[in-house]
């Protein structure tokens, strides 16, 4: 450490270059950090997705509907203990930019198939009591100032538009990394004002008794509306929110090339950089050593400036990364899990010295095998 004042002079004996190069590790960094939150996004729903629950949906599409009669044949398989059913709403809140997710629910099994969506006792009763009810999920709440009482319109964009008007009689919460944008409201509000597809739902969602089952399961609940009108194709709700977030393409590849793009970019920036910084100091290098530094002093001194750089850069760009995150998903609801890990930070900070240390190892090393006499000849 009592050679750390001289590193910092020769850094800043050019000031412009320094900053520069320390700003791009910076920028490339936070791009790197901004990589994770939005692979951790994607990836947020299958990490927390259980593997002691089936998702149901029609083998054609998920936006065909299923019969509410299948309810009963699903729950008659050994091996489930609770179906409850869901419709997709897609509402308008006041602007087309507030998108939140809003489900028509089945308000009798909700709670016994997602029992990590916590709703108090007596929120739940006066849900449970109003026609048009409504229970929000707590970042929503949050997000648009809701209290418990207010009145929320949507205006549909199906099931024959209009306005509907709900009253909001909940809040739910939820352990960490589980969706808190959620809208819910009861399925026979939707079943009696809807023009078309009454007696329809969305898809199922089947508890069973363990997820050793889940395979046999979903077997025999395909198998038993085989050749029927409404055909199904049964999942884990792990596989289920894999296949989902595929759709928007394979996010981790991309991640690893774009990835891979930029440390090849900051190698080669920092490694010239410190090789410029070499050259221009060759003269000194070699008084250094003819006063008695070792080639092992040459070769840390050249590798501390680099690592200082890349360092310092990295520390800025993550924080800049993590900073983003602490306000909240700036998509409107596209990413509600939008934070960046302290595992993320870790691994930002290790990239950083890695590459600092690659973009320092030539230039350190041709500055240790230096020969004093041909260095001070050219000076």
């Amino acid at each position: 450490m009592k050679y750390f004042p001289l590193i910092l002079a020769n850094l800043f004996r050019k000031k412009l270059r320094t900053t520069l190069t320390i700003g791009s590790f910076a920028v490339a960094l936070f791009l790197f950090g901004l990589l994770i939150v939005v692979r951790a996004a994607f990836n947020q729903g299958t990490d927390i997705a259980g593997t002691d629950r089936l998702i149901v949906i029609n083998r054609v599409s998920l936006i065909n509907p299923l019969p509410m009669s299948y309810r009963d044949r699903i729950l008659r398989i050994p091996g489930v203990k609770y179906v409850t059913f869901d419709s997709w709403f897609g509402g308008v809140y006041q602007d087309e930019r507030n998108f939140f997710p809003q489900f028509a629910i089945d308000p009798d099994n909700q709670r016994q198939v997602f029992p990590e969506m916590e709703v108090p006792e007596d929120q739940w009763k006066a849900f449970l009591e109003d026609r048009v009810g409504a229970i929000a999920g707590s970042h929503t709440a949050k997000r648009f100032g809701w209290k418990i009482g207010d009145r929320i319109p949507l205006i549909a964009a199906t099931y024959g538009g209009g306005s509907w008007e709900f009253n909001l009689r909940g809040i739910y919460t939820a352990p960490e990394g589980n969706d808190l944008t959620q809208f819910w409201f009861q399925n026979k509000y939707l079943d009696e004002h809807r023009t078309f597809t009454k007696g329809m739902v969305g898809w199922y969602t089947a508890k069973l008794d363990g997820p050793d089952s889940a395979v046999r399961v979903a077997k025999a609940i395909d198998d038993s509306f085989t050749n029927s009108p409404y055909e199904t194709k049964t999942e884990t709700e792990k596989a289920f929110a894999t296949s989902f977030a595929k759709q928007a393409g394979n996010i981790e590849f991309l991640i690893l090339v774009i990835g891979a793009v930029v440390l090849f970019t900051l190698l080669l920036v920092t490694g010239n950089t410190m090789a410029i910084s070499v050259r221009e100091r060759i003269g000194e290098l070699a008084v250094l050593k003819a006063i008695g530094f070792s080639d092992r002093f040459v070769l840390l001194f050249v590798l501390g400036e680099s690592l200082l750089i890349s360092s310092v850069g990295g520390i800025i760009g993550l924080a800049l990364c993590k900073l983003l995150t602490l306000s909240g998903d700036p998509t409107g609801g596209f990413f509600p899990f939008f934070k960046l890990p302290v595992s993320a930070i870790f691994l930002g900070i290790v990239v950083s010295v890695a590459v600092g240390i690659l973009a320092g190892i030539l230039p350190a090393t041709s500055a240790m095998r230096l020969r004093v006499v041909a260095a001070l000849r050219k000076v």
